[in-house]
């Protein structure tokens, strides 16, 4: 008999249901259809790294002989190592691929991970492994032959398999941060398959016991000046860009459950303070006819545990169905997995147990009051609050203000609680919409400031590593270019070492660096800039000493910062060929950048790039991360229709009576919805307020993840605060006329009769 009472009550009160429903089918929805993304990423790629056995840090050396290996291995935490020739070549095709071969002795350690063909044959001197994603660019099958160049050397071998890397996740090449897999690619070849005898292995690839830094610390103390850097995995280049890309999502995929089960829980708890108010006699009768308190307990608590368990069981079947496959398609342009699966994570389930078990607490906080009375007392009507006047009334200004406000005031007061959650609500749903807009912005600020404030070229062209200085001056000159250097460098400052990058600018107003307000900054011949982010992350400033290197070289170099620039894609030094000379390194140039559209080939240059074709391969590469944005703007959209409209309808509800008396006293209805609207707007008004530096932390969260190679300022701008109020205000004045109109259709009688 509960039970169907409960089903007559739900759908007597079916839009406020209906609301904890979505709100925890969303807020379980999104948590675990993101999550199912994120963690399906990161499964993937853990079950890909240990099926390959990546290395866990790379020494790069030129002296990788027998005795550097003893030593290596000495040092106690090793307790594997492979060693590899890692060159760059250019396959024989029209566009000049780029191909890095790897020379392997055995293949134990990052391995190729076979698609088709037969398995890396050691032995085998005539074959090659090459990548899938080039293999299908230039549809290429296993049995075909292909060429490389490199140093010198030409060789021509046969495709024995075809597949991936674990070192080849994430694959751009030096002019592009898209991967273009017609342009570039990777390839695994016996130590047998080298034109000579001898291999001169560069690259050492070891497995440890213990942390990164302790083997580097080793491994410095130990070899110094006998090899030229060492990359932990973190700091690989693959899987830093692959990991901060998780961290985006798993950053993102947090936010929603803490707003979506402090909403639905709000709604909650006012539904069945307000069932529970209205129902007081029916509770006195069924105490009057024999039914337990812990009957009718249970009854009423069960309204929330229902609708809550339903709402999170079908998130969490249906978020990881449906939301990952929003994403992959985009990801998978980019990153190369042998497997794209979303999976779970105990994760989604504990957040649905926990809102279940709010369900249950807030339903029971809304009924415990009314089971201290005898059902004597219960079935009488509730006595209505008396307001007394307050701190406020008694201010000589009180009596000057309208009765609208005075009314709205101390209809606030004596329902504190109501007024509590509607603000709390509008909270919510404006930071949500502020953290939205502001990503919105930051992605096209980020956009604008890298590729109109920082870079004014029309074209790039990346100079060939075999090209002369006589024909890179002959190339700048003729296309009237500045020639610049770009090189990957590492930083070291106490404990802390981070990989960034070099940037060289011979006395060129093409690349102009600036601070973070935009603003272009002049950096001297004999001064040193460092990036705002990384001066950040090793804790110095102008004045301090750092030690670097760059990548490839055994040289450090201790050098005091001058000054600090910003850069929202690149951390790292910028400085003059002048300085670098000072510093007695060799000023090689990497590209030439021209105001000039150039799409003529010279024997000197590798590729040649628009500053067009690179906005739009930063688009594709940004795409997953404006997915997100997207659907943070459309479900915090969402929380606001359904938060006000079920905040309206409650509190209208509950007011029904003092507006009844109104009408009765003669208000018209034209005041009365003025009434309704006066309040509705102070507490949106409030709420949109207090949702502005919420908001902004939620932002500066979101930036904080985005990972070492971005800098982000969060920062919200007018738009997006017009816009937010927008919609934030608008909708609150749609729910208040959806209710208003009912004043005119008021049962007065009804209404009033209700505390006789």
């Amino acid at each position: 008999m509960l039970f169907k009472k409960m089903l007559r009550d739900i759908r007597k009160h079916k839009t406020q249901f209906l609301s904890i429903f979505l709100m925890a089918f969303l807020g379980v929805f999104v948590f675990a259809g993101v999550g199912g993304e994120s963690v399906g990423l990161e499964v993937n790629s853990e079950n890909f790294y240990n099926d390959t056995n990546l290395a866990d840090g790379w020494i790069y050396s030129a002296n990788l002989n027998d005795k550097f290996l003893d030593d290596v291995y000495c040092l106690g935490p090793t307790n594997q190592m492979e060693r590899q020739l890692v060159v760059d070549s250019v396959a024989d095709f029209s566009n000049d691929p780029e191909i890095t071969l790897h020379f392997v002795e055995n293949n134990t350690i990052s391995k190729f991970y076979l698609v088709d063909g037969k398995p890396l044959n050691i032995s085998d001197g005539d074959g090659v492994w090459l990548d899938k994603s080039f293999a299908d660019a230039k549809d290429l099958k296993v049995g075909d032959n292909i060429t490389f160049e490199f140093n010198g050397f030409e060789i021509e071998k046969e495709i024995k398999g075809i597949g991936y890397s674990p070192e080849y996740v994430y694959h751009a090449s030096k002019s592009s941060v898209i991967p273009d897999f017609s342009k570039l690619g990777f390839a695994y070849l016996s130590y047998k398959a080298f034109p000579t005898d001898i291999v001169p292995y560069n690259v050492l690839n070891v497995k440890f016991d213990g942390t990164p830094e302790t083997f580097n610390d080793l491994l410095s103390d130990k070899l110094d000046g006998d090899y030229n850097s060492f990359v932990e995995r973190s700091e690989h280049s693959s899987v830093n860009q692959f990991s901060e890309e998780m961290d985006q999502h798993k950053m993102m995929s947090g936010i929603f459950p803490v707003v979506f089960i402090l909403i639905a829980m709000l709604i909650l708890l006012t539904t069945m303070t307000r069932i529970i108010a209205h129902q007081r006699t029916q509770i006195g009768i069924l105490k009057a006819c024999g039914f337990k308190d812990s009957s009718i307990m249970f009854h009423y608590v069960s309204y929330g545990f229902w609708l809550v368990l339903v709402g999170s069981v079908l998130g969490l079947i249906i978020g990881p169905m449906t939301l990952p496959q929003l994403f992959y398609p985009s990801m998978s342009s980019t990153y190369i997995l042998p497997s794209w699966e979303p999976a779970w994570s105990m994760d989604f389930v504990y957040v649905a147990a926990a809102m279940i078990i709010l369900s249950v607490l807030v339903s029971y906080y809304a009924v415990k009051s009314i089971f201290n009375e005898n059902p004597a007392d219960t079935i009488r009507p509730k006595v209505p609050k008396v307001s007394s006047s307050g701190f406020v009334e008694r201010f000589a200004f009180w009596k000057h203000l309208s009765f609208n406000a005075r009314w709205n005031y101390r209809d606030a007061k004596r329902n504190k609680f109501r007024a509590l959650m509607t603000i709390v609500g509008v909270i919510g749903c404006t930071a949500l919409l502020i953290s939205a807009f502001g990503m919105y912005d930051g992605m096209n600020d980020l956009k604008e400031w890298e590729f109109n404030q920082i870079n004014h070229y029309d074209s790039k062209l990346v100079i060939d590593d075999e090209a002369s200085l006589s024909e890179i001056d002959d190339v700048a000159d003729e296309v009237n270019g500045d020639k610049v250097m770009e090189s990957a460098i590492e930083i070291e400052q106490g404990s802390v070492k981070k990989s960034g990058s070099l940037l060289v600018l011979n006395h060129t107003d093409l690349i102009t660096p600036t601070d973070y307000n935009w603003n272009k900054i002049k950096i001297a011949d004999d001064e040193i800039s460092i990036s705002q982010k990384m001066a950040d992350m090793l804790g110095v400033g102008v004045g301090d000493t750092v030690k670097w290197h760059i990548m490839g070289s055994d040289k450090w170099i201790k050098t005091k910062i001058d000054k600090i620039h910003a850069d929202p894609t690149s951390q790292g030094f910028i400085m003059s060929s002048d300085k670098l000379d000072d510093l007695d390194l060799n000023y090689t140039p990497t590209s030439i950048v021209t105001a000039e559209h150039v799409d003529k080939n010279y024997s000197a240059v590798k590729t040649a790039n628009s500053l067009k074709d690179m906005t739009s391969s930063w688009d594709e590469l940004t795409e997953a991360m404006w997915l997100l944005i997207y659907i943070l703007i459309f479900f915090a959209s969402l929380l606001a229709v359904v938060v006000l409209y079920n905040l309206g309808l409650l509190s209208f509800t509950e007011i029904e009576r003092e507006i009844a008396t109104l009408k009765v006293l003669g208000f018209k209805t034209g005041s009365l919805r003025r009434l309704l609207l006066t309040q509705n707007l102070w507490f949106t008004a409030i709420g949109f307020l207090l949702g502005i530096p919420i908001g902004y932390y939620i932002l500066k969260i979101m930036w904080e993840s985005s990972g070492d190679s971005f800098y982000i300022l969060p920062s919200i701008t007018i738009t997006n605060l017009v816009l937010t109020a927008l919609i934030t205000f608008a909708l609150s004045i749609l729910v208040n006329l959806m209710f208003s109109r009912k004043i005119k259709n008021l049962d007065m009688v009804e209404s009033l009769k209700g505390v006789e």
